[in-house]
């Protein structure tokens, strides 16, 4: 056998060595993973605090992915944040009730929904008509639970936060104002003072305006008394034409020297 012929034999036998070896290095890897995986399936299942762990990670990965792909932060929480709830799921009177006031306010119904039910809740506790809350709550804000008016009184029931905030105080602070819920909650305490210390429902209005020592209260607890009328007929099941609130005309500004008795009355009120 001539060298050359001892070098191509040569050369052969080593390519059929690596061949060889890279099958049976490709054929244990496999076997590898897999008994890696079926490794890391008992060890999960042994140890329940690694599955979790796993869990987060993998759920962590997921959520980044979906930012990169949708520029949008993933947080399934807000869900519980939101004021809102399904009108299909209250009794029957409770949604009647919230349908109305959705459109006669032009606002969603399911935050209507979330405040209707919570008033109804509320009047267990303090004995008052929920439809004279959800009444009180239309007039003096139209379920805008952001609103402010000049004087300083804020939110759904439009409590003067400042002169109140010791009923903020178990809610976190005076900027639960602006909590649907908890305004509502400390608004409907106002009231319910303002009610037993004047003795009578209007009286009490009278008194939640600010307007108790003032002779005219703009037509306030009869706007309150008419809308509460009319939500108890909702609540009957009876049919209630929708008269969609008109804007009141600016009040004339109080001159001092004409009127003293209505400024003295709203700082002292």
């Amino acid at each position: 056998m001539t060298a050359s012929e001892k070098f191509t034999l040569g050369l052969r036998s080593f390519a059929t060595v690596i061949t060889k070896g890279v099958f049976e290095i490709t054929h244990s890897s496999f076997a590898l993973i897999g008994l890696a995986v079926i490794f890391g399936i008992i060890t999960l299942t042994a140890r329940p605090e690694l599955r979790q762990l796993g869990e987060v990670k993998l759920f962590s990965w997921l959520q980044t992915r979906q930012v990169v792909e949708s520029g949008l932060e993933s947080e399934p929480d807000a869900i519980d944040r939101a004021t809102a709830s399904n009108p299909k799921d209250l009794p029957k009177q409770q949604a009647a009730v919230a349908f109305w006031l959705s459109k006669k306010y032009r606002v969603a119904p399911e935050p209507v929904s979330a405040l209707v039910a919570e008033a109804y809740k509320l009047s267990e506790r303090t004995k008052l008509d929920p439809t004279l809350i959800l009444a009180v709550m239309a007039i003096e804000s139209g379920f805008n639970p952001f609103a402010q008016s000049p004087v300083g009184a804020q939110g759904l029931m439009q409590v003067m936060t400042h002169i109140h905030k010791d009923k903020y105080a178990n809610f976190g602070g005076q900027l639960a104002a602006f909590d649907p819920l908890t305004n509502l909650q400390v608004g409907v305490k106002v009231l319910q003072e303002c009610i037993k210390r004047a003795g009578s429902v209007e009286g009490g209005l009278r008194y939640y305006v600010g307007a108790a020592n003032i002779e005219d209260d703009g037509g306030y607890a009869g706007k309150v008394i008419a809308e509460h009328a009319r939500l108890q007929r909702v609540a009957q099941g009876r049919a209630v034409p929708i008269f969609r609130p008109q804007a009141a005309p600016a009040p004339a500004p109080i001159n001092p020297e004409d009127r003293p008795e209505i400024v003295a009355a709203l700082f002292n009120s």
